[in-house]
């Protein structure tokens, strides 16, 4: 078992790992740029160790983040999501230097970080993929031929893009020479590759994602689905497992596929294939995703599996502890991504000082987050700032408890995403299940909402501050 673990991240992935490795009695070392001097996750791990001023170059430093490692002491690093996450070049210096990297190779992070050849590997498996061009784009004037004989709408994609970002629709020839350039320049910004590709365009598809976890000794199984289908602009905003809108032969059937391409590439570690679900019930690859996910929350929810924890054990060479039908799913679970934007003005960002926060409880309620009252929010990194998690027996429950959640958190001195979550959980869409990637952009009107709280709320914060300042 591994016995000191570097964090490469922030925020409340640090916190979540740093979490697990206490219940495993693993050591944790954490990192921080100036801006996150006085953040969770330095306060949380067993030691924390400065990156230096600049906010962002401490986080995306290989060598410096595998030099601090050895210097502490430590035998493994898990990169959580983003930054450097899904980095080849950091998994080979990490395995060159002698320091286990938690999560697959650099051989596989390349191959399905490459998302062209990611296509490749996934139809020479078998695996259902949509028409596309066969590898990276030249020209605008290529883009134009091949959207020609796909037909419009097509997707215009970074090669080596992941998170939603480096993609745009085109609805038209005209808008396919609008977007090519822009798309070329996010590819360069975000991911450092101006290599783009194309892909036809499904009609309202349901964003449909499958966590696997796979060991070093032939073992792949699935936790079962989760629905990303509540997104803007290709950012997830709420996920659902399983998914309230597949029958159970077509999640048997996505799930079947999912370990099908694990197996194809010889994946090690916990990981995501991401699907587009049609009209009809047809499943294409999407992408595979190397790491953790921010929405594992929900599979652990519905099958109580620490997949923070498998990922640890998996890298210290054991054995995975379940087979699949010791796998069970029980209930709903719902996330929302608490997002530090203003919703009512076209989801602005927020940052700022945190006056007051109040985390929901009950009955099959989790926060995991990194803010506290207190807390001054940076302007430098992502916005999303806390995931509520519920769970309930039913979907209908599960909804109705989020209502209940989202009602009882309480973010005072920014903007957040949570009462437009509110707006959302009342349309007859989302509760019938009834969606598609597309329900955000048609509901522009959920958006146009009032944020005075009810009374109970305001007493409950007189309350608060009575107390506090009677020192109770």
């Amino acid at each position: 078992m591994l016995r000191k673990i570097l964090i490469a991240n922030r925020g409340e992935i640090a916190v979540r790992i740093i979490r697990a490795c206490a219940e495993m009695g693993i050591l944790s070392v954490a990192v921080y740029s100036e801006a996150d001097r006085h953040a969770l996750h330095v306060k949380k791990a067993d030691e924390a160790h400065s990156l230096g001023e600049d906010p962002l170059a401490g986080y995306l430093n290989p060598h410096k983040l595998v030099n601090l490692a050895l210097e502490t002491g430590c035998d493994a690093i898990h990169p959580g999501y983003g930054f450097l996450a899904e980095n080849a070049q950091f998994a080979e210096i990490c395995a060159r230097r002698g320091i286990c990297f938690i999560g697959p190779s650099a051989e596989i992070i390349r191959r399905m970080g490459d998302k062209t050849q990611a296509r490749r590997t996934m139809q020479q498996a078998g695996i259902p993929i949509l028409p596309g061009s066969e590898g990276s784009l030249s020209s605008v004037e290529e883009a134009l031929e091949e959207a020609s004989r796909l037909g419009y709408p097509v997707m215009l994609k970074a090669t080596s893009g992941g998170g939603g970002r480096g993609i745009r629709r085109c609805n038209s020839p005209a808008e396919l020479k609008h977007y090519y350039e822009r798309v070329v320049s996010e590819a360069v910004k975000a991911f450092g590759s101006a290599e783009i590709f194309l892909e036809k365009c499904i009609e309202k598809p349901r964003h449909i994602e499958v966590q696997i976890l796979a060991d070093h000794y032939g073992h792949v199984i699935h936790l079962f689905e989760r629905d990303c289908s509540i997104q803007r602009r290709n950012q997830k905003l709420i996920e659902i497992a399983p998914s309230p809108g597949l029958t159970e032969a077509e999640a048997e059937r996505v799930c079947a596929l999912a370990v099908k391409a694990a197996r194809a590439v010889g994946y090690r570690n916990a990981g995501t294939v991401e699907f587009l679900c049609d009209q009809e019930g047809n499943f294409y690859f999407m992408e595979m995703n190397t790491r953790i996910q921010v929405e594992h929350t929900v599979t652990e929810a519905i099958t109580g599996v620490d997949i923070v924890e498998e990922q640890i054990r998996i890298a210290s060479n054991l054995p995975l502890r379940y087979s699949q039908d010791q796998v069970q799913k029980r209930g709903f679970a719902i996330q929302f991504r608490i997002n530090a934007e203003d919703p009512r003005n076209d989801f602005l960002p927020s940052f700022g000082r945190i006056t007051r926060y109040y985390a929901p409880g009950g009955p099959g309620v989790r926060t995991d987050t990194a803010i506290y009252t207190g807390y001054e929010i940076p302007p430098f990194y992502d916005s999303m700032i806390a995931k509520l998690i519920v769970w309930a027996p039913t979907y209908e429950d599960a909804i109705n408890r989020g209502r209940r959640a989202l009602d009882d958190m309480e973010i005072s001195g920014i903007k957040t995403t949570r009462a437009y979550y509110q707006q959302i959980l009342k349309t007859a869409d989302f509760r019938s299940g009834r969606f598609d990637t597309g329900f955000v952009e048609r509901h522009p009107e959920l958006t146009r909402y009032s944020e005075k709280r009810s009374k109970s709320h305001i007493a409950t914060a007189l309350a608060a501050a009575i107390a506090a300042h009677a020192g109770l």
